[in-house]
């Protein structure tokens, strides 16, 4: 298998990582994914990733609470996933470093955009925590504008479903799942596919959007492979 990307940035969502138990850190997934991600950066793809914290917490859990508190408390969840995610990864050689975009040095780097991009010239995995920093922002959204930022030829949505469906599969067994739409059909036609935020930033900046299903085998070698998977958005 040959990579058709050189450089990717890899939104996992943290319900993901939870697996069947639905809460926390299930080593089985993570140990898979790792599995993958080290496949691909031995192929000499430079990999960013973002992590969401839904595993742990979700801003609108936190129905009574200032808006932005609950969002900080996400924006924590991320980093715990982002650390175990190091530390998985450098278990299995790979070097990595975690970006924070909030300030906590005593644990990971503040997000630099150049310091990142001399990380993935060393060879180095970068997982970017915190979101973007901000209340009233997604994960979505951080891993659109990193995305952006770092100039990743794809943002892949790594999700606990394998797909854009026009309606959610485990709702509607008749869903029909999309092999490729735009960002115009995602944005009218009002599908859930991604924070519109996001969608609207990757539509700007002409980044592509990969969504495909994690526990699908090898699904991540496979997208940054090319092989058909998922559901491909973007400007066409």
């Amino acid at each position: 298998m040959q990579p058709k990307y050189k450089r990717v940035l890899i939104k996992l969502s943290g319900e993901a990582l939870a697996g069947e138990q639905g809460h926390g850190l299930n080593e089985n997934v993570i140990a898979k994914v790792v599995d993958q991600i080290k496949k691909v950066h031995d192929m000499g793809v430079q990999v960013g990733l973002v992590i969401g914290g839904g595993n742990f917490w979700r801003g609108r859990q936190g129905k009574k609470m200032d808006r932005t508190t609950a969002d900080h408390m996400g924006m924590l969840a991320t980093v715990m996933n982002s650390l175990a995610m190091m530390d998985a990864l450098e278990q299995r050689g790979i070097p990595t470093r975690v970006q924070t975009a909030l300030i906590m040095t005593s644990v990971a780097e503040p997000y630099i955009l150049r310091k990142a991009l001399h990380h993935f010239e060393q060879g180095r995995i970068v997982i970017m925590a915190c979101g973007t920093g901000n209340p009233y922002c997604s994960t979505d959204t951080a891993a659109a504008q990193r995305a952006c930022e770092i100039q990743a030829e794809v943002l892949m949505m790594a999700k606990n479903i394998d797909g854009i469906y026009d309606s959610d599969p485990k709702l509607n067994p008749n869903a029909k799942k999309y092999e490729h739409i735009n960002y115009i059909d995602i944005i009218q036609k009002g599908i859930k596919a991604m924070d519109y935020t996001a969608a609207t930033m990757c539509m700007e900046n002409n980044v592509p959007v990969l969504a495909f299903g994690l526990d699908e085998e090898d699904s991540i070698l496979k997208a940054v492979c090319g092989e058909k998977i998922g559901t491909l958005i973007d400007n066409n």
